[in-house]
């Protein structure tokens, strides 16, 4: 039976996704009765609900046995894939440190229920373990006989794939197939240039590879990253107090719920370019349906969805310096006294995603302590999508406001493009009259025109929704949530906005 809070979660989360489905049917032109009014009930709940978890105790944190029961059941499913797969050397190593952390652990715990499962998790993967050793056993002299003979011949090349090496030395390898000889060959010129770019902040991140599918996640003791813990910013040092992993904050730690830009908050790390490239990401998937984030986290199940991992390694794929490379990390994260995350997070604290691809990028550019980037590198980073850069300020005399938006909303609306924004610079005084933060990146969610009639002429009036990464501080120009003047019926109808239900939560988004 769940417990209460998590039942808040998942009810949280459907009205939550139920008022974003709304809002994508209304900019899809949804001739749906009452839409409007069903959306502002669901944020309205989701607000209620929002404040509800909040005030509710949390539930114990988990014991260290449980935690191991988690890991070892985690080996397991791991052995089972390597099993499924027909790497029988692999699996058996699984299985077998299964059960040994099974009986290590059996022996730490009274608690009878939890001994009963550790024993009987432990016995399932002895069988299986020792049936495969059996079997590797009346098959050993089969694969002898089917054996390469020692002169047969080799060819040596450089692919880039599963036998690509970042070595000085060529690699002999098995003979090529005739179905292979069609595949990309790389000079060892151009081995060299990858070699160079692999180096990055000190650390090799080498190019992804179909082998590093075969990754392996799956430890007895918790994963540390063999590089260390990020260097922190000089604002995270101040508020700073430990590293955590997800089970020291929560009982349900969960990779991905949902993957919304709805959830995503950006706290004291100066990465607003990355926040709302990852927002904008997100809200095109939702959107879209293509898996532009789901796709960059491992370990993944067999339906290629991203899950979380109790042993707490991770890698992703990061597009840098011009190919896929892999990154990994561990899923230790900093926190300050009172147990905030120092950190981009998922406003439901049990999803992990936003943080530990946050993460992710943060090791590849050195750390938390990361003076910023613009949009164009962090797009390219998640999703590899080429970027395109438009100044759109008094100084740019190419710069054409009415083909730009013409070019901006067709491509928007065909799922061409993923779009972001940014203030430049301006004082506190303007920042503050016009809700905007200067120098801030934006993920733009929406594109819109309004045609109005008068008695003369049609004007036309356009509009871009922004999130701020920062989840609050909104617009307070014309078109605010406070401009009761502006906003007409026909406009409200349109773009399927109420400035009223809009005055009661700032998230950040702005017309």
């Amino acid at each position: 039976m769940q417990s209460p809070t998590v039942n808040f979660c998942f009810k949280f989360l459907s009205l939550q996704e139920a008022a974003q489905a709304l809002i994508y049917a209304g900019m899809a032109g949804s001739s749906l009765e009452n839409i409007q009014e069903k959306i502002n009930e669901y944020l309205e709940r989701v607000q209620a609900l929002h404040s509800a978890v909040q005030s509710q105790n949390t539930d114990p944190l988990k014991s260290k046995q449980q935690l191991d029961l988690e890991r070892a059941h985690f080996l397991v499913t791991q052995a089972f894939d390597e099993d499924d797969k027909g790497n029988a050397e692999e699996a058996i190593e699984l299985y077998t440190e299964a059960v040994e952390l099974c009986l290590k652990t059996a022996t730490e715990t009274s608690e009878a229920g939890l001994q009963s499962k550790l024993k009987q998790l432990a016995r399932q993967a002895l069988d299986r373990a020792e049936a495969l050793k059996v079997s590797m056993s009346k098959s050993s002299q089969k694969e002898k006989s089917t054996a390469a003979k020692p002169n047969q011949p080799v060819r040596t090349f450089f692919p880039l794939g599963p036998d690509f090496s970042l070595n000085d030395k060529p690699q002999t390898i098995r003979a090529v197939q005739a179905s292979e000889s069609q595949r990309q060959r790389y000079t060892a010129e151009e081995i060299e240039v990858l070699r160079k770019t692999s180096k990055i902040n000190g650390i090799e991140y080498v190019p992804f590879m179909s082998v590093d599918l075969r990754e392996r996640f799956a430890f007895p003791m918790p994963f540390s990253d063999k590089c260390g813990k990020l260097p922190l910013s000089p604002k995270q040092k101040a508020m700073f107090a430990k590293w955590v992993r997800p089970d020291d904050i929560t009982n349900n730690p969960t990779m991905i719920y949902t993957v919304s830009s709805f959830s995503i908050k950006q706290t004291i790390v100066s990465d607003c370019s990355f926040v709302a490239s990852l927002a904008i990401s997100a809200a095109y998937e939702r959107r879209y349906n293509k898996k532009l984030i789901t796709s960059i986290i491992y370990p993944q199940n067999k339906k290629g969805e991203p899950e979380y991992n109790p042993c707490g390694k991770y890698m992703v794929k990061l597009h840098i310096n011009g190919v896929p490379r892999k990154v990994i990390i561990d899923d230790q994260l900093p926190v300050d006294h009172s147990g905030e995350l120092l950190c981009s997070y998922s406003n439901n604290k049990n999803e992990l995603w936003v943080s530990l691809i946050e993460k992710a990028y943060m090791k590849v550019m050195g750390g938390y302590d990361f003076p910023g980037s613009n949009s164009n590198i962090d797009l390219h980073a998640l999703t590899g999508w080429i970027p395109e850069r438009i100044a759109m300020h008094s100084d740019n005399q190419a710069f054409d406001r009415d083909s730009t938006f013409r070019m901006l909303y067709q491509r928007f609306h065909k799922g061409d493009v993923l779009i972001t924004t940014a203030t430049g610079v301006m004082s506190e005084e303007e920042g503050e009259k016009w809700g905007l933060v200067p120098t801030h990146a934006y993920a733009v969610l929406d594109i819109r025109e309004h045609k109005q009639f008068y008695p003369v002429f049609f004007q036309g009036l356009r509009f871009l929704q922004l999130k701020n990464p920062w989840s609050h501080l909104r617009w307070k120009g014309r078109y605010s949530e406070n401009d009761t003047r502006s906003w007409t019926p026909d406009l409200q109808k349109y773009l399927n906005f109420d400035p009223r239900t809009a005055q009661k939560i700032d998230n950040g988004n702005k017309a």
